[in-house]
């Protein structure tokens, strides 16, 4: 064979290989969808003075002082599908401070949201997370747990997947919170109403740390909290009609629909090291036990 012949499909070779790559790198990006940049898919809701874009706007800071908090929400909502943000958390003392990230309908008298809020603390002391899950104008599904690991010693992602068959919160790969439809039982489950898509750094000492013990120290301040690598896949609001309902989003298909053995033993674990408190075993604050308890949360 000449060298001639040789070079001619070793040059076939590589456009092949280059062709195949090509082509799965699109198939990546159409599985995987265009992730949210803070530039094209946010607004700032509140203290624009007090937000700032780093790295091109690929890293966005948080600021609270006490002239103010600041946030920032999505300029879509979006009905069903995952969000998800990587955040670093206030370092040292944050005693009395909030980081939210959530999503929100923005409808007061039957608001949908789905919370997670960071609630400061003492140097030394665990993180806690408090989830929150608002569905048809119903709240008060609080659950807190400590985190595992130091949220401000560098970033972490946070993810909420919403979809027919469940709402799971997770941290990393951990499933911490898993809350399943059940409208069957009468229980209510946010179907219809689209969410925003927000985040928050504000000041609450008033019940944060401790239940409001712990307050601000303001020598401390500012405080910073960080975000980046934003992502959201979901059905956005306006948009196809049967987007929502269709079963081919990926979201809902058959891998969405229960954690797998790998979650739930995470799951698992979580809730048996890490939960501190749950709204469902507050008999002071329940003297009925809230219907979603029995009917598997």
């Amino acid at each position: 064979m000449s060298m001639a012949i040789v070079r001619t499909l070793e040059n076939v070779g590589v456009c092949s290989l280059l062709l195949l790559s090509s082509w799965f790198l699109v198939c990546v990006v159409c599985v995987g969808g265009r992730p949210a940049t803070f530039v094209q898919d946010f607004q700032i809701t509140w203290s624009e003075s007090h937000i700032r874009q780093i790295d091109q706007g690929r890293e966005i800071q948080l600021i609270l002082d006490q002239n103010s908090g600041s946030g920032f929400v999505s300029k879509s909502k979006y009905i069903f599908g995952r969000v998800s943000m990587k955040i670093k958390l206030i370092p040292g003392d944050s005693a009395g401070t909030v980081t939210a990230f959530y999503m929100n309908s923005d409808t007061d008298a039957i608001r949908d949201e789905l919370d997670f809020e960071f609630l400061g603390n003492r140097s030394g002391q665990p993180y806690t997370v408090q989830t929150n899950i608002y569905a048809n104008g119903k709240g008060d599904r609080e659950q807190r747990m400590n985190l595992w690991f130091d949220p401000s010693a560098d970033f972490h992602t946070y993810t909420i997947l919403w979809n027919h068959r469940h709402i799971v919160f997770y941290v990393d790969d951990f499933p911490i919170r898993v809350y399943k439809n059940n409208e069957g039982k009468g229980i209510p489950y946010p179907t219809m109403q689209a969410m925003g898509v927000y985040s928050t750094l504000w000041e609450a000492d008033n019940w944060a740390t401790r239940g409001g013990l712990e307050k601000i120290d303001w020598s401390k301040a500012p405080f910073y909290a960080y975000y980046k690598d934003f992502d959201i896949e979901g059905c956005p609001v306006p948009g196809p009609a049967n987007c929502a309902s269709k079963q081919s989003n990926w979201w809902e298909g058959a891998a969405y629909q229960a954690l797998n053995a790998i979650e739930a033993r995470r799951y698992k674990w979580v809730r048996l090291n890490h939960i501190i408190y749950d709204y469902c075993q507050d008999k002071s604050r329940f003297r009925v036990t809230p219907p979603e308890c029995h009917a598997g949360i």
